[in-house]
């Protein structure tokens, strides 16, 4: 039997978003900064050859440029300030986290609540700097290499790098603000809109694509409807969930009994949603990153190795990507999405238990043992929609955009909105009930004080 709570979300009136004033503030508030973001795309580094820059990705921008070039809105195709789009922040991010876990003093400074996490984010922000700074640098040297810079030197560099570490600085604000002042997540939210801008120039290279090379019109629908089978197949996944079953004991407080009800504690077959996919393309836009600085003029060796073997269509990127998605997969649940510590420690506060499970540690064994068989479905979901359907790009000229894991960014962030924005309906709703009521209560107490006293007769 459903809860009231499920009861009342199940039944939220969407002609309430009219009334809910703070909604679409926040709704309107998040659209404006996205539009900031979307500006600054087009807004280009002073001293770039565009004619060269656009010959340049024409030539060479196919498969991994091109996947960079998705995260960043399409600003790295042009050269724009926030070239280096919100990566660094998200390797930044992966570090942190990464040395959270395995340095005893970062560790117990995370736990020291609101401070100790302002002093994790302003540790992040400063890694934020330092490789923004080596990015910008790589991609100065490779546009200076390649004869995209109009007046090639120290200045161009000094401009080139200052200007697109300030972007993407200002992007992490951006981020910043949509999650604590907006609807959804920021960083998220940013990456998606990048994609969606990119969406109809994606399908239309497609169909250009498909009648040029005569792939004919039976393999075209077939692509299109795994499209549409793999969207379906996200949806279905992401909402799929594993019930822990949660009973909770009886306790008297007076003439009332409380608790002894059984709950449920949902574990979702991906509780890390887009970010491994999102981590796993940080990590490896570092290397390529790195190589292609050193690359002038063809120069072969270990950096054209690392090219090579890494690039979009290669084996050993796929080995690589598949190995990094399972990988964060595992590692961002169980620190960060799912802590099964603090879930015990909260069913343990609030007097509940797993049937047949000693509360405290036995219950935290139990449910890391249970989110892992999870994980195992989960990573393999991943690696599916983001590594097998990359293959089509090879085949059929498939644009980025179009691929896994732009669909799986898409569609998630597309639920977690939604869902958010339901959220705040279903606040309203409850707000509004209680207003009803205590009218109501009010109403009834002045129809009483109103209504005449009967006489008694004597």
């Amino acid at each position: 039997m459903a809860s009231a709570a499920e009861q009342l979300a199940s039944n939220i009136s969407w002609a309430n978003f009219g009334r809910a004033k703070e909604l679409q503030q926040r709704i309107f508030y998040t659209f404006l900064l996205l539009c900031v973001f979307r500006l600054g795309t087009y807004i280009p580094v002073p001293g770039i050859d565009g004619a060269r820059l656009s010959e340049f990705f024409t030539q060479y921008g196919a498969g991994f440029g091109d996947m960079i070039n998705m995260f960043t809105g399409g600003a790295l195709q042009q050269a724009a300030i926030f070239s280096l789009g919100i990566m660094p922040y998200i390797s930044a991010s992966i570090i942190m986290q990464l040395l959270t876990s395995v340095m005893p003093s970062l560790e117990a400074l995370k736990k020291e609540g609101e401070p100790g996490r302002k002093k994790v984010n302003q540790y992040t922000r400063y890694l934020t700097v330092i490789l923004a700074l080596f990015q910008a640098y790589a991609w100065a040297s490779v546009m200076e290499s390649q004869g995209m810079a109009v007046e090639p030197g120290l200045m161009f560099k000094v401009g080139a790098v200052v200007t697109w570490v300030g972007g993407t600085m200002f992007l992490m604000w951006l981020g910043e603000q949509i999650t604590a002042r907006g609807i959804g997540n920021g960083v998220s939210l940013i990456i998606f809109v990048g994609i969606v801008a990119n969406l109809p120039g994606g399908i239309a290279r497609f169909f250009e694509a498909s009648a040029s090379n005569d792939t004919g019109f039976l393999p075209m629908l077939m692509i299109l409807l795994l499209i549409i089978g793999l969207i379906a197949f996200i949806v279905f996944v992401e909402r799929a969930m594993r019930k822990v079953i949660v009973q909770y004991q009886r306790r008297q407080v007076g003439n009332k009994i409380y608790g002894g009800e059984n709950s449920h504690l949902p574990i979702k077959l991906n509780p890390a949603g887009v970010i491994p996919a999102i981590f796993a393309t940080s990590v490896l836009v570092l290397p390529v990153t790195f190589a292609s600085a050193r690359l002038e003029g063809g120069e072969t060796g270990i950096m054209g190795t690392i090219l090579a073997y890494l690039g979009n269509g290669q084996p050993g990127f796929y080995i690589l990507f598949a190995f990094l998605i399972v990988f964060f997969a595992y590692f961002y649940t169980l620190n960060v999405a799912f802590k099964t510590d603090d879930a015990a420690d909260n069913l343990k506060k609030h007097g509940g238990f797993v049937p047949g499970i000693r509360p405290g540690a036995r219950t935290a064994e139990f449910l890391e043992y249970v989110t892992k068989r999870v994980l195992v479905a989960g990573s393999i979901y991943l690696v599916i929609v983001c590594v097998f359907p990359s293959i089509l790009q090879n085949l059929y000229s498939v644009p980025v955009v179009l691929q896994g894991t732009s669909l799986l960014i898409v569609v998630s962030v597309t639920m977690d909105t939604v869902s958010q924005i339901q959220s705040h309906l279903l606040a309203y709703q409850y707000e509004g009930l209680l207003e009803k009521s205590k009218l109501r209560g009010k109403d009834r107490a002045k129809a009483r004080r109103r209504a005449p006293k009967k006489r008694v007769k004597r």
